[in-house]
C-alpha cells in the first residue's frame, strides 16, 4: 500500500480527513477528568483557522520531511496548531492560561483543603495568575472556603 501524499492536500480534505475530525472531537468536548480548554466562542471559527494554518505548514515543507511524515507526527503537529491559533483568538488572560495548561484547575473549580484550618472541606477557585521568577513559572491561585468564607492562596511551579 502507498503511502498517501499529504503536501498536496486541500482544506477541504484535511477537514474531511480523520485526523481532523478526531482531533476536534476530542479538544472541543470533555471526557470526564479532561475538559475541553477551548471556549466555546472561538470554536467555528478555530477549526478553519487551524485547517489553514496546517495546510500552510504541510505546503512548506520539502519533499524529504513529507517522506518522513507519518500519522502520529501530523496529527501531533496539527494538534500544536489547533492550540497555537486559539491562542491568538483568546479574549483573556484566563483563557490563555487554560490553553497553555489545559489539565490544571480553573476558576469556578472546587478543590478539597484537606485538614488545614480555614481550608477544609470545599474551597472554590476564584483566581488565578501567571508569575516568572527568572526561568521559572509559577501558577498562583487565589481560593474561597464555602463553609467560612476564608480566602487563601497558594503558587504552585509550572512544567
Amino acid at each position: 500500500m502507498q503511502k498517501p501524499d499529504i503536501s498536496s492536500l486541500t482544506v477541504d480534505q484535511l477537514r474531511a480527513s480523520a485526523m481532523a475530525r478526531q482531533a476536534f472531537e476530542y479538544w472541543f468536548s470533555d471526557h470526564g477528568h479532561v475538559r475541553s480548554p477551548f471556549p466555546q466562542h472561538m470554536r467555528d471559527e478555530l477549526k478553519e483557522i487551524a485547517l489553514v494554518a496546517f495546510s500552510r505548514w504541510i505546503a512548506q515543507l520539502d519533499a524529504k520531511a513529507v517522506e518522513e511524515m507519518n500519522e502520529e507526527t501530523a496529527f501531533g503537529k496539527f494538534e500544536e496548531t489547533l492550540f497555537q491559533e486559539a491562542l491568538r483568538m483568546v479574549r483573556s488572560d484566563d483563557e490563555a492560561l487554560t490553553l497553555r495548561f489545559p489539565f490544571l484547575p480553573r476558576v469556578g473549580d472546587r478543590i478539597d483543603g484537606g485538614t488545614i484550618e480555614d481550608r477544609a472541606g470545599n474551597n472554590i477557585i476564584r483566581s488565578r495568575a501567571l508569575i516568572r521568577e527568572e526561568k521559572d513559572e509559577f501558577l498562583a491561585v487565589k481560593v474561597e472556603n464555602e463553609t467560612s468564607g476564608a480566602q487563601w492562596e497558594t503558587r504552585f511551579e509550572l512544567p
